[in-house]
């Protein structure tokens, strides 16, 4: 293989066919860089895709109520259900295998003073363990905490644009805002990685705001987290089950699915995957297809290439070359071209990547690139490719006759 004769053949022989070889070469080089350049792509949708729901544990339910659009059970349709405290304990006891973590959410929305400054934020009413339901980050102060519930403390946990909103440079723990003319004492600051609109928005104790509202034990939704260890089957079962409970408790028909609806994660990383999937194959079909159109190119190239020294492989038979002297001769030419070629589309698709991709992070596109794996596989293919390129002109070659060989002109 590392004959120096033989290689100093394959350089001449590139050398005579400059053009051809370039033309051919380049839909190799292009086919790889294309095939990188979309299984990266579709992997930067995937990282969007996963992006957005950064900011929540991947292992999140939600609970939502609305109004029913079916009659059943002696109710009329149209009829809107009503989330209350007592539905949380009866999670709980329902599926003590299933839960992981659950919390109540209440929405409102409030005027926040604090001396002569003002915004309007969005409040989140919730339980202690809602933090590890939407893996917020207090970087200052405290999350709030059972004590709070029970006292129903007028607390706050501020985002950290409302933080800069209201208090610009000055320190907001322990001082109080006013909520709507209550005043709130700043006990946290968090930060969100989903995005800087839920750093502007305030959790504060559930008891408190529906002590605040008609002392009410009304709740908009229920956040829960299931058993980390549960795979997609057993996740998607424990969500049907609990809609389905929930669904008898509150007297909806099964097939409304408008009264109750609960939205899992896995449900949604799941579809993602089938989706990106999809993409993966459309990708990975596109780019090969214009592979091959390179790799019979090169085929056409080594099949020229023999023609033309049809007499030079001849004379070399007749002085004793063995057959297959001629084929790794022909073959080595062949995965010579297609390996370099691919190897620069390769090489200039990592570099677009390595310098583009990170600088992009959208909640659509996210930080396209590609693992080894794809980059070893791409390497196989070349060689593999070459190969079969030069297998036919070989074949071809190593079956000339040497009395015909002399004879052509």
């Amino acid at each position: 293989m590392f004959d120096r004769d033989i290689w100093q053949e394959i350089i001449y022989s590139i050398k005579n066919n400059k053009l051809r070889t370039f033309l051919t070469g380049f839909s190799v080089g292009w086919g790889i860089f294309i095939l990188v350049l979309l299984l990266a792509s579709v992997n930067g949708m995937q990282n969007g895709f996963y992006l957005q729901f950064n900011d929540d544990a991947t292992n999140s339910i939600f609970v939502r109520s609305g109004s029913t659009t079916k009659a059943y059970g002696g109710f009329e349709a149209n009829r809107k259900i009503q989330f209350k405290n007592n539905d949380i304990d009866y999670i709980r006891k329902s599926f003590p295998e299933d839960l992981e973590y659950i919390s109540a959410r209440y929405y409102a929305n409030t005027t926040a003073r604090y001396k002569s400054e003002t915004g309007s934020y969005s409040v989140q009413a919730v339980e202690p363990e809602y933090q590890i339901i939407e893996k917020t980050i207090v970087t200052d102060g405290r999350y709030i905490n059972i004590n709070d519930l029970v006292s129903k403390a007028k607390v706050a946990v501020i985002g950290r644009k409302v933080k800069e909103d209201l208090f610009d440079t000055e320190d907001a723990i322990g001082k109080f805002v006013e909520f709507n003319g209550l005043p709130f004492r700043v006990i946290g600051i968090f930060t969100d990685d989903g995005d800087d609109n839920a750093e502007r928005s305030i959790y504060a104790p559930l008891s408190t705001y529906q002590s605040i509202y008609g002392n009410t034990d009304y709740i908009d939704n229920i956040a829960l987290t299931y058993n980390p260890n549960y795979d997609l089957t057993k996740a998607l079962s424990f969500s049907n089950r609990l809609e389905n409970l929930f669904k008898r408790r509150y007297k909806v028909s099964p097939e409304d699915q408008s009264g109750i609806r609960v939205w899992n994660y896995a449900e949604a990383f799941s579809d993602i995957s089938s989706f990106t999937s999809v993409l993966n194959a459309i990708g990975i079909v596109v780019g090969l297809l214009i592979l091959i159109a390179g790799i019979v190119g090169i085929g056409n190239i080594m099949v020229f290439t023999v023609k033309e020294r049809t007499k030079e492989i001849g004379i070399r038979k007749a002085l004793g070359a063995e057959p297959g002297q001629i084929i790794k001769l022909v073959i080595l030419e062949s995965v010579f071209i297609t390996a370099m070629s691919g190897f620069i589309g390769l090489f200039f698709a990592w570099i677009i990547l390595a310098i583009v991709g990170p600088n992009i992070q959208s909640p659509a596109f996210a930080n396209p690139s590609v693992d080894f794996s794809t980059v070893f596989t791409a390497t196989i293919i070349l060689v593999v490719a070459g190969v079969f390129a030069g297998l036919i002109p070989a074949m071809k070659a190593a079956n000339i006759k040497p009395i015909v060989a002399l004879r052509d002109k």
